[in-house]
């Protein structure tokens, strides 16, 4: 599911990520599964319409009568492949590890930290987690890497791996309309936030959490309910 790797330089850094074969091997993988299943699909429908008993859907029917049929299907099926890759290729997290920075690299970005600025590491339903010494949050990622991977490269090198999780769960509460306690600005960012969260709109939602970090209000979602608690204002 995943590598790790350490350079001999002088400063070693430690690298989580999926293993080479399949971050290359997923862009030849995904499209023959999926020509294989457009093929499929056309045999299927092929073979029902000549079922006289059986009353056959309209999209079956016409499947069945395109001209080239699995041709048609197999190209059809292949570029959905394709698709596919190239947003799993997006989707995926590596992290590096050195007593220096830690980076997060995602979709052709990557985020760095100092490791000064780095206080505490925990996983949190999915995602991996970095705290500041102050209690702010520097990141938070989804992440399909095993977390026993991550621990060991974060432990490695010195980071404050959280066995329990948020060291900081007990301080959140649940946000509603007009909740007492909020730097001004942060209640019309949250609802916001909530109008984003219920699109499953995640860019925004992530936009709007850095806006909240800025306000020293740290928040964590579940079942798109927000709950929030205070971190150090920027």
């Amino acid at each position: 599911m995943l590598s790790t790797s350490r350079n001999t330089d002088a400063d070693p850094e430690t690298v989580v990520a999926e293993p080479a074969w399949i971050r290359y091997g997923s862009w030849l993988g995904c499209p023959l599964l999926a020509a294989g299943a457009g093929w499929l699909v056309k045999e299927a429908a092929e073979w029902l319409v000549t079922l006289p008993w059986l009353p056959v859907p309209g999209p079956v029917a016409l499947a069945a009568s395109i001209p080239h049929g699995t041709l048609v299907a197999l190209v059809l099926g292949a570029l959905a492949g394709l698709a596919f890759a190239f947003l799993w290729a997006r989707e995926r997290l590596s992290v590096i590890v050195s007593r220096e920075a830690v980076a997060l690299k995602r979709d052709g970005t990557s985020r760095e930290f100092a490791g000064t600025d780095v206080g505490a590491v925990f996983q949190d339903s999915g995602e991996l987690v970095l705290l500041a010494p102050g209690g702010n949050e520097l990141a938070r990622e989804e992440s399909d890497l095993p977390f026993r991977h991550l621990r060991e490269a974060f432990l490695a090198h010195a980071y404050a791996w959280c066995p329990e999780g948020d060291p900081h769960a007990t301080e959140y509460q649940l946000w509603v309309q007009d909740a007492p306690g909020l730097p001004s600005g942060a209640g019309a960012v949250l609802k916001a936030r909530e109008q984003a969260l219920r699109k499953n709109d995640k860019k925004e939602a992530t936009v709007l959490r850095a806006e909240l970090i800025k306000l020293g209000i740290v928040v964590r979602d579940e079942d798109k309910r927000q709950y929030w608690r205070h971190g150090a204002q920027r």
